[in-house]
């Protein structure tokens, strides 16, 4: 069994290039939630011409949309979401730096082609294992779009997050 590559986020822009289909990763560092709404949002802002709520450049973005946290703990549940509702906002996003995007599921061959340009990544949570996900992050906050709920981006503390290379850099994908 291939043996796990240890990565921080802030890595990410001179390693996600080197990173493999199938690949594991323990993943630490900075990430920031978004899904569907806050990924609409931050695309309306851009055409505005106005900053999005977190620097895009090498960042990381978990598809992820967490419950409530319990008492005592960083965050709820905070399992992975589909990514493909993503997909009409992502090549934007990878053209304008986000180097690495996590979550399920197959992703369409225009984000396919953006991530082979922009030497970016997309690693692959395990659905329905929320619970363990929260384990691994140590910190949690909302940093934007408080109204959505759930689904406001909030910037995660991550240690060793279980991740699989789902596409690299250069199109290879475990994703059928």
């Amino acid at each position: 069994m291939a043996e796990e590559i240890r990565l921080n986020t802030a890595e990410l822009g001179e390693k996600a290039a080197s990173l493999r289909a199938g690949q594991r990763v323990l993943l630490s560092g900075t990430c920031y939630t978004s899904r569907d709404a806050a990924h609409k949002r931050i695309t309306e802002m851009l055409l505005r011409g106005e900053k999005p709520p977190y620097p895009l450049k090498n960042a990381a973005v978990y598809y992820a949309g967490p419950t409530p946290t319990p008492e005592g703990l960083a965050i709820g549940s905070c399992g992975p979401t589909t990514s493909g509702r993503m997909d009409p906002y992502t090549p934007r996003l990878l053209d304008l730096g986000l180097k690495c995007m996590i979550g399920k599921g197959k992703r369409s061959q225009d984000v396919v082609e953006a991530i082979k340009r922009n030497s970016a990544v997309y690693l692959c949570a395990t659905g329905g294992a929320g619970a363990l996900a929260a384990r691994c992050i140590v910190k949690a906050e909302v940093i934007a779009f408080e109204d959505l709920g759930c689904e406001s981006v909030k910037r995660l503390e991550l240690r060793d997050f279980p991740l699989i290379v789902g596409i690299d850099s250069l199109g290879g994908s475990i994703l059928v």
